[in-house]
């Protein structure tokens, strides 16, 4: 018997529910002072939370991918200025740069955008990309270790460290 395929009734909203996310998230980042810098550490959270034997939960791709994605994004704003094709081009870069390091780790593919956009300075690289995803790895780990027991047991993290 062949498998039919179930749309849900509001799957054609969901385009439009991420736009009205993405249009909120800028928003709240201007007017509150957010820095836009803290949004990939949120999507990492739930990543290395959420899906903790994902290649790309692992601390190499959490720690390595903002480092990485980090370093291309600021070598291409020095090189070339900021500019929303500049932007695109860091990201893209980025994007090849992880992959070739095996550091691929989907949120930090932003990291370059904020920097071109922002025109970040080199000390961006140490704080909070140096810092962030080494203290949300020590985070994760406490969190795997001592509150996601139970149900969660057997998804130790990480599967390995490096």
């Amino acid at each position: 018997m062949a498998a039919r395929a179930v749309i849900h009734r509001n799957a054609p909203l969901r385009p439009g529910v991420g736009f009205q996310r993405g249009v909120t998230n800028g928003v709240f980042s201007a007017k509150a002072g957010f820095p836009l810098g803290a949004m990939p550490f949120a999507a990492s959270v739930v990543i290395v939370l959420g899906s903790p034997k994902a290649e790309l939960a692992q601390p190499r791709a959490l720690i390595g991918g903002h480092l990485v994605s980090t370093f291309i994004g600021l070598l291409i704003v020095k090189l070339l200025g900021p500019g929303p094709w500049t932007a695109a081009f860091a990201v893209g870069l980025a994007m090849v740069a992880m992959h070739l390091t095996g550091t691929f780790h989907p949120p930090a593919g932003i990291d370059p955008l904020v920097v071109v956009v922002k025109d970040m300075s080199w000390g961006f690289l140490v704080a909070p990309i140096g810092i962030g995803p080494v203290l949300l790895a020590l985070f994760a780990y406490a969190w795997h270790k001592l509150v996601a027991r139970g149900a969660n047991r057997s998804d130790t993290w990480p599967a390995r460290w490096w």
